[in-house]
C-alpha cells in the first residue's frame, strides 16, 4: 500500500461528504490507519436480488442464480448487514443485482442500509432512470449512480445488452442524474478488442464533455463469458489505459483513490455479497469466504485477508489479466462447480498467510 495526495476532484467530493454526511466522512478519515493495521476498508458490493430486465452478453451472475433459494436477504437482514458493516468502520455500500431499479422494495433497502451511516451507490442499466426517478433517488439518500454504457453506437450497445432501445435510455439517464444533482459515473466493459479502439477514445471524449467519470471493468472469463479468453486484456493494455488516465477522468479498480494505492482491491477494498449471503472476494472471483447468515461479516472478511492474493499488494487484476491465476484457480478449481465454491476448495494451506 502506498499513499499519495488526493486529486482535486476527490478533495471536492470529500468536502461535500463532510458537509452532507459527517458520520460517513469520519469513517473514511480512518481509512489510512485501518489499512496500516492490515484491516479491510471494503466497499460492500451487495447483490440484493438477481431480478433483471436485461440479458447481457457478459453477465457475471448467471450461475450465481442457481444456488439453493431457501435462505436469502430480507430487509431485516439488510439492517443487520448495515449494523455489522458500520461496526467494522466500513462506509460504502453498492446496491446491485440484477437490476436494482426493478426491485419493488428499493426504497426500503436504502432506508435499511441507512443513508446517514453509509455512502450508497446503485448500479443500473438506466432503463428506468428518468428525470423523476433521479430526483426521487436523490431525495431518499442515494449518493451515486453507476450507469452501464458500453458504446457510443446504439446498435453495438443494444446488441451487447440484448435490449433494443437501451442505449437511448442510458444516455438520457446521464442528463437526468446531472439535473437532479445525483453523482454519476459511467461503467463500461473493456475487452481486448475494444481497449485500443477509436470508439473507446470517442467514448471517453463523450464522457469528458458530459463531465462524468468512466469506470472501466475489464472483461472477465466468468459467468456467461466462462472460458472466453479471447476478450482478456494484457499488461500492455493496462499500461495503455493508465496512460489515458492522464488525459481523461477514466479509472479502474487498480487506480489509486482516497490517497491510497492498494493494487488489486479484492477483500482489502471490496467484497461482493450474494443474494444468498455468500461473501466473495470480488464480483468475479466466485469463491465463498463464508456466509453472512452463518457467521459475522468481520470473521468472513478476516478469513479473506489471510489469502495471500488478497493480503498482498498485487498490481494487476487477477481475474482479468493474470493468466496463471486464471488457469490455476479459476479454470481448475472453480469451472464446472456450483458457485460460489467454498474457500477451502480453492485456496489451500500454501495460499494462506499469517
Amino acid at each position: 500500500m502506498t499513499q499519495g495526495k488526493l486529486k482535486p476532484e476527490e478533495s471536492a467530493k470529500r468536502d461535500l461528504l463532510r458537509r452532507e454526511k459527517p458520520y460517513v466522512y469520519e469513517k473514511i478519515m480512518q481509512y489510512d490507519e485501518k489499512v496500516k493495521r492490515g484491516e479491510s476498508i471494503a466497499i460492500l458490493q451487495f447483490q440484493y436480488d438477481y431480478n433483471c430486465n436485461f440479458a447481457c452478453q457478459h453477465c457475471d451472475i448467471t450461475k450465481l442464480r442457481g444456488k439453493d433459494q431457501s435462505r436469502f436477504f430480507t430487509l431485516k437482514d439488510v439492517k443487520e448487514l448495515s449494523r455489522q458493516a458500520d461496526e467494522m468502520g466500513l462506509a460504502h455500500i453498492v446496491i446491485t443485482g440484477g437490476e436494482p431499479l426493478v426491485f419493488p422494495d428499493f426504497d426500503d433497502i436504502v432506508k435499511a442500509i441507512d443513508p446517514q451511516k453509509f455512502y450508497i451507490t446503485s448500479d443500473t442499466n438506466g432503463w428506468y432512470l428518468d428525470a423523476q426517478k433521479a430526483k426521487h433517488l436523490k431525495k431518499i439518500g442515494l449518493d451515486k449512480i453507476q450507469l452501464s454504457l458500453d458504446s457510443l453506437s446504439a446498435a453495438e450497445h443494444d446488441d451487447f445488452r440484448r435490449k433494443a432501445g437501451s442505449h437511448q435510455r442510458a444516455v438520457a439517464a446521464i442528463d437526468a442524474c446531472l439535473d437532479a444533482g445525483l453523482n454519476i459515473i459511467l461503467a463500461t466493459v473493456v475487452t481486448k478488442q475494444r481497449v485500443r479502439s477509436a470508439e473507446f477514445i470517442e467514448f471517453l471524449e463523450f464522457a469528458k464533455i458530459k463531465g462524468v467519470g468512466v469506470f472501466v471493468t475489464y472483461a472477465k472469463p466468468v459467468g456467461a463469458w466462462e472460458g472466453n479468453y479471447s476478450v482478456l486484456i494484457d499488461r500492455s493494455d493496462m499500461d495503455y489505459l493508465r496512460g489515458l488516465e492522464k488525459k481523461y477522468d477514466v479509472f479502474t479498480h487498480l487506480t489509486p483513490s482516497y490517497g491510497l494505492s492498494l493494487g488489486c482491491i479484492a477483500v482489502k477494498r471490496m467484497v461482493s455479497i450474494t443474494k444468498y449471503g455468500d461473501v466473495m472476494p470480488c464480483p468475479y472471483i466466485h469463491v465463498s469466504l463464508g456466509n453472512f447468515f452463518k457467521e459475522p461479516l468481520k470473521d468472513i472478511i478476516g478469513r479473506g485477508m489471510k489469502v495471500k492474493y488478497f493480503k498482498k499488494h498485487i498490481d494487476t487484476c487477477l481475474i482479468a489479466e493474470d493468466r496463471k491465476f486464471i488457469e490455476e484457480y479459476e479454470a481448475k478449481r472453480i469451472y464446472g462447480k456450483p458457485v460460489p465454491v467454498p474457500c477451502e476448495e480453492v485456496f489451500k494451506k500454501e495460499d494462506m498467510v499469517d
